[in-house]
């Protein structure tokens, strides 16, 4: 081979890697913003059982045609606390085996007839840009999206082939990569090469593509596929290196299931050739006269066996992991303001992350309220007992205001479908509505710390009507969240009758206190103190009525 050829093969072999990933990411863009109801229900299902966590893996990777996108997005579950250890490694494992359906299809486009079935597909190509170019429907176009995706993998192969066959006409880079045998090398080489590459599936089709072009031996070729499973973890670690603890116990969780699977596929393979055998021998056998079929059945079986020896193992390997990266004594996980339902690390699959961001929503609705009946519960004692919660409670939600809107800005960067987009331009008011109950609730300890220190106290009355008024806001708050979790007409109008009720109550307390300061029976100052409850009370119901009717018109 000469200097132009060689170079000439590179650079193939480098667009054939790039329209490889890029056909992919379409794929699984559109493929989530399409079918993003049943992923989010999906993942739901993933506490039930072991089982029922592999298969939402491997559903999911099948889908969304990537395991470490897969990876990444159970570790951002496990550090916003939706998804426990244990959860979180059976999806992990099923990740595992949806990644091998990529092979699979690799193989399938490599079978050759009058027309190369690699020709066919690729031609989806050209058909869903056509779908692209002149579909008025935002669901149709996600399935020309899908359709290009698809055709465009076939293209990025047909690349990739093409570098191989011309390097396969070079007998000394046969002879130097015939004398690799190694399996240990071999493996560390399919290693390197996928964590630089960040994708394993990109890494086994090109080493399909080199076994059919003879490039390399069926037997070099598994051992490369198996390192690959190693090399992807790095996407996880890195993950896992910037988050909680649990995360981080989650990436490790991956490395050790790999690495596990691939010791003991190398133990077996050590045996084999002890036997005057191999893995190349008995695929060869199994599915003669078809490389690539060969070479991606031993990815599936190798994947498929890792998960049947580990899964009954994945208690043992969470409290594996716990031990090896331990809590801290005295401190805990969670001290500090943290989103609970949302991390950035789900950013890689939009349609679950929306679903989480309502989840935040409305857990600082319920944060908000807490505020508002505690900071009612202090006006009324002038107890300061639980000022402490008070105060953390205002602390997350300057947290969550501000870090849950950075992180609605970048979901809105991503590829979403239009109902979701619109959901989150009315979700960013949302969050600015609950924190501003916050701060009226941190208004209502303002006015209890200058009745303290005027020596004054709410008369009987006053208290009942406090009282009256924390059990309205709390029917208030159910309804909200009713209605903004279900879109729930009769709890949306529930919410606006109790929002008038407030608003009476509030008159009403207005009234009552210009009679009893009338009557002398309560002093200037504590009803000062006693209206301004009652006006931060009022914008507080406005605040919760406000975020019904951002999700009404939404809906």
């Amino acid at each position: 081979m000469d200097a132009k050829t060689i170079a000439s093969s590179i650079l193939t072999l480098i667009a054939g890697v790039g329209v490889f990933l890029i056909a992919c990411s379409m794929m699984s863009s559109n493929l989530e913003s399409l079918g993003s109801k049943k992923l989010k229900a999906l993942f739901a299902k993933a506490s039930k059982s072991k089982l029922v966590g592999v298969g939402v893996g491997t559903v999911t990777t099948a889908a969304i045609q990537s395991s470490s996108a897969t990876t990444v997005m159970v570790i951002g579950f496990v550090n916003a606390g939706v998804m426990s250890l244990a959860q979180a490694a059976t999806v992990i494992f099923g990740a595992n085996i949806g990644t091998t359906i990529t092979g699979q299809i690799v193989a399938l486009g490599m079978f050759g007839n009058s027309i190369s079935t690699s020709v066919i597909f690729a031609a989806f190509a050209g058909i869903g840009a056509f779908v692209l170019a002149f579909a008025k429907r935002d669901s149709i176009r996600k399935i020309g999206g899908i359709m290009a995706g698809f055709g465009m993998i076939f293209v990025g192969l047909s690349l990739m082939s093409g570098s191989m066959d011309a390097f396969a006409a070079s007998d000394e880079l046969k002879n130097f990569l015939a004398v690799i045998s190694n399996p240990v090398l071999l493996v560390l080489i399919g290693a390197v090469l996928t964590a630089v590459i960040q994708s394993s599936s990109v890494m086994t089709s090109i080493a399909i593509t080199m076994v059919v072009t003879g490039l390399i031996n069926l037997n070099q070729g598994i051992y490369i596929t198996m390192g690959s499973n190693i090399g992807t973890c790095v996407t996880a670690l890195i993950a896992g290196i910037t988050s909680s603890r649990n995360a981080k116990r989650t990436a490790l969780i991956h490395i050790i299931f790999n690495v596990c699977g691939v010791v003991v596929f190398l133990f077996i393979g050590l045996f084999m050739h002890l036997g005057g055998t191999n893995f190349g021998y008995v695929f060869e056998k199994i599915f003669p006269s078809a490389p690539q079929t060969q070479l991606a059945m031993f990815h599936t079986v190798f994947n498929l066996t890792t998960v049947i020896i580990v899964l009954p193992m994945t208690n043992l390997l969470v409290k594996l992991v716990t031990k090896v990266i331990p809590d801290k004594k005295g401190q805990k996980e969670k001290g500090e303001p943290h989103l609970y339902f949302v991390d950035y690390h789900m950013l890689t699959t939009p349609p679950i992350a929306v679903q989480q961001t309502k989840n935040e929503i409305l857990n600082m609705a319920k944060i908000a309220l807490d505020n508002f009946n505690l900071s009612c519960d202090i006006i009324s004692t002038l107890d300061y007992a639980r000022i402490e919660e008070f105060r953390e409670n205002e602390r997350e939600l300057n947290f969550i205001n501000k870090e849950l809107g950075n992180f609605i800005v970048g979901l809105l960067k991503s590829k979403l479908a239009e109902n979701d987009r619109i959901y989150l331009s009315t979700a960013i008011r949302s969050i600015s509505d609950l924190e501003r109950i916050g701060d009226y609730a941190e208004n209502i300890v303002e006015f209890a710390d200058n009745l303290k220190a005027a020596g004054n106290s709410f008369s009987e009355t006053a208290l009942k009507e406090t009282s009256e008024l924390k059990f309205l806001m709390t029917k208030l708050y159910e309804n909200t969240v009713k209605a903004y979790k279900d879109f729930d007409n009769a709890a949306y109008n529930a919410a606006l009758k109790i929002e008038d009720a407030v608003d009476k109550v509030t008159g009403e307390m207005e009234q009552n206190h210009i009679k009893r300061l009338s009557e002398g029976t309560c002093s200037a100052e504590a009803g000062a103190q006693y209206l301004s409850l009652a006006t931060s009370a009022e914008r507080v119901a406005d605040h919760f009525i406000n975020v019904v009717k951002t999700i009404k018109q939404y809906a």
